[in-house]
């Protein structure tokens, strides 16, 4: 029974946000609610909450700093250049903005933390995104599935967990699948190759300059020739484009939040902060905490202009810290419940003993929907291990097992569970059931890309 409600309960979080009759929030909180009294749980709603508010309390406070933090970064013009350099390269053509959003998104990902890497993102290429007219979800399901692969980096979390889980070293889980995971991205560069050729067929294509001076008339170049619109006077992707927030703020070399003089000290600042998270000296939320606030008593000494940058930001933090403190109480109930272990014993045991051999086969394709309808901390800590002990069984190794375990990553990150999703829809103003609609698919595709890969490789 608490299988199928556990199921169900998902099920109906899913279909209810994608069909957008519920707001995301909502959905998060009154849907686990009405599951915990189906259960006969009712009686214990607060403290299956109040647990999952607890262990996400660390990951709202490192988001609503961080956000703070990489905010007053973009303020004062670290990111300028990244911004300028990728527009340079893209040309303003929608082909290359993909590509260039894909490669930003795997390079960014290197620090380990997939809000991080959302925040430069969404940053950097969302103005030209509305530039161009272009889809937002293209970019939000790009920058997930690039992310989802890299964050296979032994730092990144999910290779940790499942060393750590059967006591394995890291590396010799992560070495032998470099192989199946560049593969894996060599597959997000092409999705992204098609997926911004399809953009440049759908909205054409301005001319750099034009893009880069919008108070100008821009150009539309399309395949079958180029023909003048005027700024903001005429409907569709051209009216879209031209609305006063897409006026690339990010690159006016006039605004008042510019600290030209201070740009090493924030760069070396950053540097310090990515080095001190991958090399944990301290707990990612403090290492937030104090970056936002020497970037904030550095850059605006007076406190005025301290509280306008937090106000400026405060959208952001808002929507994000209560999405995390919603997403607490699924997965307290989830997890209190008892729901989250039937699920997985469910799947486990529905697979047949002729597949033992064949576990980790089994181990990869069970972590697409496993990986996506729980945590990481669920699946590596709680499945993994039962399905290292059938393959053990069989003649099947742990390594093989936690390599296997990986392939799922790259459509995890678009989990309703991944608080970092909700960084990256609420930047880009995307609804999260459009983002899911839209990316479920391509992730799952690069998923069976990377299983087949290490397959073909012998690595799993």
């Amino acid at each position: 029974m608490l299988t199928i409600l556990g199921f169900g309960m998902i099920a109906t979080f899913l279909v209810l946000i994608m069909l957008k009759k519920m707001s995301p929030i909502a959905a998060l909180v009154l849907i686990p609610a009405l599951f915990c009294v189906f259960v006969g749980k009712g009686a214990h709603l607060g403290d299956y909450v109040i647990k999952g508010v607890g262990s996400l309390a660390p990951t709202a406070a490192m988001l609503m700093f961080a956000i703070i933090y990489f905010g007053v970064m973009i303020d004062v013009g670290l990111f300028d250049p990244v911004v300028r350099g990728i527009l340079r390269f893209c040309k303003a053509d929608p082909m290359r903005v993909v590509v260039g959003t894909a490669v930003l998104a795997a390079i960014v990902s290197l620090d380990g933390d997939g809000s991080t890497t959302f925040m430069i993102t969404v940053s950097a290429m969302y103005p030209l995104y509305k530039r161009l007219g272009m889809s937002l979800v293209v970019m939000t399901g790009v920058a997930a599935t690039a992310n989802g692969v890299m964050n296979t980096l032994p730092w990144g979390g999910p290779t940790a967990r499942a060393a750590t889980a059967l006591k394995l070293d890291a590396s010799d889980i992560f070495v032998p699948m470099i192989p199946a995971l560049a593969t894996g991205l060599v597959a997000v560069l092409v999705l992204s190759y098609v997926l911004g050729m399809r953009e440049r067929k759908r909205v054409g294509y301005l001319s750099l300059d034009k893009v880069l001076e919008p108070e100008t008339e821009t150009v539309l170049v399309g395949a079958g020739g180029s023909g003048e619109t005027p700024r903001a006077s005429g409907g569709g992707a051209a009216a879209d484009a031209s609305d006063g927030d897409d006026d690339f703020p990010g690159l006016d070399p006039a605004r008042e939040t510019l600290r030209p003089r201070l740009y090493w000290f924030n760069a070396l600042l950053t540097v310090a902060l990515l080095t001190s998270m991958i090399m944990e000296w301290l707990p990612i939320p403090v290492l937030f905490l104090i970056g936002a606030a020497l970037a904030l008593t550095v850059n605006f000494p007076h406190i005025p202009a301290q509280k306008a940058r937090i106000a400026a930001h405060a959208d952001n933090v808002v929507n994000v810290s209560g999405m995390v403190f919603a997403a607490a109480v699924f997965t307290g109930v989830l997890n209190g419940t008892g729901m989250v272990k039937h699920m997985a014993d469910w799947l486990v045991g529905v697979v047949p003993d002729s597949m033992g051999s064949q576990m980790g086969l089994v181990t990869g394709v069970l972590s697409l929907p496993l990986t996506y309808f729980m945590s990481n901390d669920g699946f590596y800590f709680g499945v993994v291990p039962v399905l290292a002990e059938a393959g053990a069984a069989h003649g099947v190794s742990p390594l093989e097992i936690a390599r296997a375990s990986l392939a799922g990553q790259a459509l995890h990150m678009s989990s309703p569970l991944v608080p970092a999703v909700y960084v990256l829809v609420g930047m880009a103003k995307v609804e999260f059931g459009d983002h899911t609609r839209f990316t479920v698919k391509w992730a799952a595709l690069t998923c069976l890309v990377v299983l087949g890969s290490g397959i073909l490789f012998g690595i799993i």
